[in-house]
This record gives C-alpha cells, structure tokens and sequence, in this order.
C-alpha cells in the first residue's frame, strides 16, 4: 500500500507520455499550480464524466493559475481515442507501470462493491509553484468532485 501525500510533502516528479506520445512533466510547469488527478481507466462512465467536469472548467482553473493534469495506467493510444470521443481539452498521461500512481498514494487496496481489490484510488492532488502539496483528496468521487475543488480553492 503506497503512503498518502499531505500539505507540505513535495510532489513526486513525474514524466509521462501523453495522448500523442509527448513527454510531459511535472518539472514542464514550475512556477504554476497544478492539478494532478488519478483516475481508473479512460472511457469508462464515472472517468469520462470527470475529464469533461475538468474541461467544461479549463478556463476557470487557468484563469486562476492552475494547469490540470489526468493521470491513468491508460497507454496513450486510449488516452487518443478518449480525448477524441470526449472533445476533452484537458491533458491526459499514461502510467502503463503504476510508478507514478504509487508515488502520489493513488494505487492500492479499495473497497469496490463490498470487496477489497487493488487498484487505481481515484484522487487529486493540488501541486504549488514550487512543486510542494497544496491539498490531497483521495477517494474522491467522479461527479462533482470538479466543483468541489474550485469551491475548496476559493476559485
């Protein structure tokens, strides 16, 4: 089971490849906040309806300073197809080997229909200019977790 982040610890440095097979990294947005969600699997309902909370507010966040990333153990080519089906505008990484899911506290045991299984723990983790954590939500629901966020942030 991967420990939890809280406010303070800094973020772990990630670089992934993203829809189109393009690197990116954390280290890409220093000096910028941002967002690092972790979701189970792209073109999947609960997913799907969460990317589109985060695009329909792209602009909201990015006026207020903060960038917004998707993370999932998706290969880039599903992440292609998901962002072309949604129209999402939001970037979106793959992790195929779960290092980066492990290092923010988002893989491990869940509960899932009264069963413990291990897998991705849909949460969010809000990463300041200087690469510390801002906030970590984990278990976080897929609808209305967006507004939640803004509202937390005072956006």
């Amino acid at each position: 089971m991967s420990e939890r982040l809280e406010p303070g610890d800094t973020a772990p440095a990630f670089t992934l490849p993203d829809a189109d097979g393009n690197e990116v990294s954390l280290a890409s947005h220093k000096g910028r906040k941002v967002i690092v969600y972790f979701y189970p699997a792209a073109l999947t309902p609960g997913c799907t309806k969460q990317a589109c909370d985060f695009t329909d507010n792209l602009a909201v966040l990015a006026q207020a300073g903060y960038d917004v990333i998707g993370v999932s153990p998706d290969k880039p080519e599903k992440l292609a197809r998901f962002r072309e089906q949604e129209s999402l505008k939001v970037t979106l990484v793959g992790d195929p080997a779960k290092e980066v899911l492990t290092a923010y506290g988002a893989f491990g045991e869940k509960k899932l229909y009264g069963k413990t299984v291990t897998g991705v723990i849909r949460s969010t983790v809000v990463v300041d200019e200087d690469g510390k954590v801002e906030r970590a939500f984990y278990n976080v629901k897929a609808t209305g977790h967006v507004a939640k966020i803004i509202k937390d942030l005072g956006i």
